[in-house]
């Protein structure tokens, strides 16, 4: 896709939540997580690349100790529809016996945050929640895992910006947008 045609799909696009709703509901997991794991020593691990802006929100909010490390396991590498899953890294901390806070941008089918999940379980985390910035809701589907912190829930439309992307560009788009049907 070229250059204009990428601009273009961001001019035409719906802001469903402006940066300022996105920071705004983002505040409202600050006191759930700190409750949570204020005093479970957490590894948060931020789900590439999608959690980049959530995670660069929430960090300096979550005033307790923790470690952070990432992991980066994808199903569309650039694509608008997920594939076969993808795992380019996994986390270097040892997960066994962690408690495990999961952070990404979107759950949607959850098929690859399930995969993620069972991973740190397998890898013997003791526990592992999930925190997202948006949960969609798809009509006549229900995904394998939910997540247990959702700041926003999001139409069933593609949606970019605040760190989702679309076809890799506009993670950087201040809000989220979805695109014209």
């Amino acid at each position: 896709m070229d250059l204009d045609n990428l601009q273009k799909v961001y001019d035409d696009a719906d802001c469903i939540y402006s940066l300022q709703d996105v920071e705004t509901a983002l505040d409202k997991l600050v006191a759930p997580l700190t409750q949570h794991f204020a005093h479970k020593n957490p590894l948060v691990l931020g789900v590439m690349n999608g959690s980049l802006a959530t995670l660069g929100y929430l960090l300096p909010r979550l005033n307790f100790l923790l470690e952070i490390d990432y992991v980066h396991a994808t199903r569309y590498q650039g694509a608008l529809q997920g594939n076969t899953l993808v795992w380019k890294r996994k986390p270097e901390i040892a997960l066994a016996g962690r408690h495990i806070l999961l952070v990404d941008d979107l759950l949607d089918q959850g098929i690859t945050l399930k995969a993620i999940v069972d991973h740190c379980l397998g890898e013997h985390a003791l526990s592992v929640s999930i925190a997202v910035l948006g949960t969609k809701r798809i009509a006549g589907y229900s995904a394998p895992i939910a997540a247990d912190y959702s700041a926003l829930d999001i139409p069933d439309k593609y949606v970019f910006g605040f760190g989702m992307d679309y076809h890799n560009y506009w993670r950087n788009a201040p809000g989220i947008f979805a695109c014209k049907e």
